[in-house]
């Protein structure tokens, strides 16, 4: 056989595994997993999917993986199937798993760029499920910036409860109101066994369906393609699609970097807010736009919220989920009235080798639905979730307004230096109507891994609660999350942020109309405090957690571990 390079491969990375003499050992295992001569000469391309048995929201990629081989197949590609990790948020919630979600994120990325890298594949197709592991893809693609298609697995059906239409956010809402004495056990029982009747991710507007919905609007996905709920036949077409069409990018030599441009980003905000999203995304955004070289701060994503109207009336603030959004037109009926609209980039470019414009072109938005508005009659004139900055958040901080009926909160602190800690007292009903409750130490850097609180939250809200405290974190929330609760406080308190310094008593007066969070004390007494202050230790003195403390960075910059594309002295797609 000839080890010439064949034209088509001559500058891919998988040249340095399958071509010349000294090559026969590299090519004699591919042999072994049945591959022919000509398969070896295709360009391979890795899927990888983040498939596992925690949780729903994962089940069912290993069926759209193989869909996508069949896509990759029959357009002369070599496909090379892996998985990589995911921490599912709802089951991680409420305990120390949390910690382990955030990190989760760097490990799927710095996983899929390990393999991509030891194996040389030439483009990626990413199916990803639930929660940190849509950012964690994304980041990936545009870290090694070889063509990639992004594919979301789809999202839950709606559970059915005495009539209405629940999810999982429901549920964690209903311990408090079991708490309080507002549920039976018996009934608490029967909703828990009918809120997720499907594979798939959270149905609400949270992160999984939030993330998803950026894929669109960053250009990564197949337009239309992040709506369609698991079980439908639909989604097997789609990643059909998403294997023939990275074929088509690797031809034309369309990378990641090339469609996540800052005016995409800018998309991806304005779609976060319009859909009244998860504030996870002022997190994942400046990631992205690190491992692409771009300059993309949460204040940066904040301002496009501030100018974005609120349009999609989903859950946890709205009435409706993922599967209803689908129903009237998806992800592209969405975009196509905030493009009409004036507030999108129609230029940018996408996996379709289109621009969002010319995608949208033939996109028909029905009058005969509730579940979107235009934007000239929107729920609320700015976006559904708002940034926050101030002498208690100098680095930012974040709050979801989408739903909420005031948007000032003046009270007194209640400090705990750990969710347990809050939680307990929650659950005790041991906390005043007009506190703000201060849950601190769980930032990137102290918790360690920015844990989400929904519990906590979920608990206050079932029990009657939700509009008459609020919270304050420099750890995260959830997408489920609703209520005055505010989270991304920077600094963070393990750092020295002012977070850190706040007593018991000392006035937090919150404004989201205004984006002010300040804590009514005097730069003089800030000052005193902060001579006083120790830093405090963690549990975690080995291991990921440990490791991931000693290099992550700021939520303001999206909490990354590495110095991203402006370091590079050279890309993965170019060796």
């Amino acid at each position: 056989m000839s080890n010439a390079p064949s034209p088509v491969i001559a500058k891919l990375p998988s040249r340095h595994v399958k071509e010349g003499a000294a090559r026969a050992p590299h090519r004699s295992y591919y042999h072994a997993m049945g591959l022919t001569v000509e398969e070896i000469g295709q360009p391979f391309v890795g899927v990888v999917t983040t498939w596992n048995e925690a949780a729903p929201c994962n089940i069912a990629l290993r069926r759209q993986a193989e869909a996508v081989k069949r896509g990759v197949s029959a357009a002369q590609g070599t496909p090379r199937e892996f998985t990589t990790i995911t921490v599912t948020d709802g089951i991680a919630m409420g305990h120390a798993g949390m910690k382990s979600s955030l990190v989760s994120r760097e490990v799927i990325a710095d996983s899929v760029e390990l393999t991509m890298r030891g194996h040389c594949y030439d483009a990626l197709v990413g199916i990803a499920g639930c929660d940190k592991s849509l950012p964690g893809l994304m980041m990936v693609m545009l870290r090694l910036n070889v063509p990639s298609v992004f594919l979301y697995g789809g999202s839950i059906l709606p559970g059915s409860f005495r009539g209405r239409d629940v999810t999982v956010q429901d549920v964690f809402e209903a311990v408090g109101e079991h708490a309080a004495g507002k549920m039976s056990d018996k009934d608490l029982k029967e909703l828990e066994q009918v809120a997720c009747p499907s594979a798939g991710s959270c149905g609400g507007q949270f992160t999984a369906n939030t993330m998803a919905c950026v894929s669109e609007a960053l250009g990564l996905a197949i337009s239309g393609s992040a709506s369609p709920p698991t079980p439908l036949d639909s989604r097997d077409a789609f990643a059909v699609y998403a294997g023939q069409q990275v074929m088509e990018l690797l031809a034309r030599n369309i990378r990641p970097r090339d469609i996540v441009t800052r005016k995409a980003l800018e998309n991806a905000a304005t779609v976060v807010a319009a859909s009244g999203g998860s504030t996870n995304a002022a997190l994942h955004l400046p990631a992205l736009a690190h491992e692409a070289g771009i300059a993309f701060d949460m204040f940066d994503v904040a301002e496009i919220f501030k100018r974005t109207p609120y349009i999609a009336d989903l859950k946890p603030a709205g009435r409706y989920v993922m599967s209803d959004l689908h129903r009237v037109g998806g992800v592209p009926a969405l975009l196509k009235l905030l493009l009409d609209g004036g507030y999108l980039h129609g230029d940018c470019l996408t996996v379709t080798g289109k621009t969002l414009a010319e995608n949208l072109a033939n996109v028909t938005v029905s009058t005969d639905q509730d579940v979107l508005r235009h934007t000239s009659n929107p729920l609320s004139p700015t976006g559904g979730v708002v940034g926050l900055s101030g002498n208690l958040a100098p680095d930012g901080a974040i709050v979801k307004v989408a739903g909420m009926k005031t948007l000032q909160f003046r009270g007194p602190a209640r400090c705990f230096d750990r969710e347990e800690d809050a939680f307990a007292a929650v659950e005790a009903r041991n906390y005043k109507a007009g506190e703000v409750l201060v849950i601190r130490y769980e930032g990137p850097r102290g918790g360690p891994g920015m844990r989400e609180m929904l519990a906590t939250t979920a608990a206050i809200y079932g029990q009657g609660m939700g509009d008459q405290v609020a919270l304050i974190t420099d750890g995260r929330f959830s997408g489920a999350t609703r209520g005055f609760c505010i989270g991304h406080v920077g600094p963070e308190a393990a750092v020295g942020g002012v977070i850190a310094l706040l007593r018991d008593g000392d006035i937090i007066n919150i404004d989201a109309a205004t984006g002010q969070l300040e804590v009514e004390l005097s730069e003089a007494e800030i000052e005193t405090r902060r001579q006083d202050w120790q830093p405090r230790g963690h549990d975690f003195q080995s291991g990921a957690l440990w490791r991931y403390a000693q290099t992550v960075g700021s939520a303001l910059q999206g909490a990354v571990t590495h110095p991203g594309a402006a370091a590079e002295t050279h890309c993965y797609a170019d060796i």
